[in-house]
């Protein structure tokens, strides 16, 4: 895929209602404003591969106040991987699209309901599929971060402190946080794909961020492997802490899917299904939930 690809098909506006990337096109992108902050996200396909892309995404406005954000892989090599994404990120939607009455507690019920939902749904397909999660909950100058396997979730400051990242639930996942491999050594592990977390498990788990404060510069990503496989965390950082954010998306963009070329010898390669979004708030005031 060439440099200019997602610079010449993102689409630029306000957004009016969810926005669902489940494999309708090979390569989307969008820059929405919403009442909260920027959101910006794209997905493309591994177009190596002869099948659909298997990751899927959700920018899902709930109303003026709350914003819920995922993304889902489904694991690949299993049948029905896309399915299992897809389904994850419509059960979820239609869990938080259900409340009646809007607050974070509310909210955080409904977001915990669709993932066990989900959970059972996949299951019900009985054909061993699976999907990873992230999903961000977004209110007035907060996010609240729901974890299921190997796609991240990251936050940045505008000098490029991480203020914030969740742990793979992997092998390899669990041996960076416990410094025993680094990160060079972590992208080029035989054990690298092996995660022991999944909707579409029957002991899934469900890792839930406290909430944390974000400032009017900080910076919000949601990514499946198809970026942190090929793309350095210094690097991802480097890319999305400052400037536009449809200009950080694009930077990320080109440089995850040129690093799919293999054409850089001494740097991770990973051809694969790439999904992202990014979130910058636009005001640094916290709501106070009655």
């Amino acid at each position: 895929m060439s440099g200019n690809a997602t610079e010449n098909s993102i689409r630029r506006g306000t957004l009016d209602g969810a926005r669902m990337y489940v494999g309708k096109a090979n390569v989307e992108a969008d820059h929405f404003t919403t009442c909260l902050g920027e959101v910006a996200g794209a997905t493309i396909a591994d177009i190596e591969k002869p099948r659909p892309n298997e990751d899927s995404a959700a920018i899902i406005p709930v109303n003026d106040e709350y914003l819920v954000l995922i993304v889902a892989d489904g694991v690949g090599g299993l049948a029905g991987a896309r399915k299992a994404s897809n389904l994850t990120v419509a059960i979820i939607r239609k869990a938080v699209e259900r409340i009646t009455e809007t607050t974070g507690s509310r909210l955080r019920t409904a977001i915990l309901d669709g993932i066990e939902a989900a959970n059972r749904a996949v299951l019900d397909l009985g054909i061993g599929s699976a999907s990873t999660l992230a999903l961000a909950e977004i209110g007035s100058g907060y996010v609240r971060t729901y974890h299921v396997g190997d796609s991240i979730l990251l936050i940045c400051g505008q000098r490029g402190r991480i203020k914030m990242m969740t742990t793979p639930h992997s092998p390899i996942g669990f041996a960076m946080e416990a410094g025993l491999i680094d990160e060079s050594e972590a992208l080029r592990h035989d054990e690298l794909n092996l995660i022991f977390n999944v909707i579409g498990s029957s002991d899934m788990r469900i890792e839930i961020g406290s909430e944390l404060p974000m400032a009017p510069r900080d910076t919000l990503l949601l990514a499946s492997d198809g970026l942190t496989d090929n793309v350095l965390q210094e690097e991802i950082v480097a890319a999305i802490r400052i400037g536009p954010l449809d200009v950080a998306l694009e930077k990320l963009t080109d440089l995850a899917q040129g690093r799919m070329t293999g054409q850089q010898a001494d740097m991770p390669c990973k051809p694969d299904d790439y999904s992202v979004i990014l979130y910058r708030p636009n005001t640094a005031k916290r709501k106070t939930e009655t």
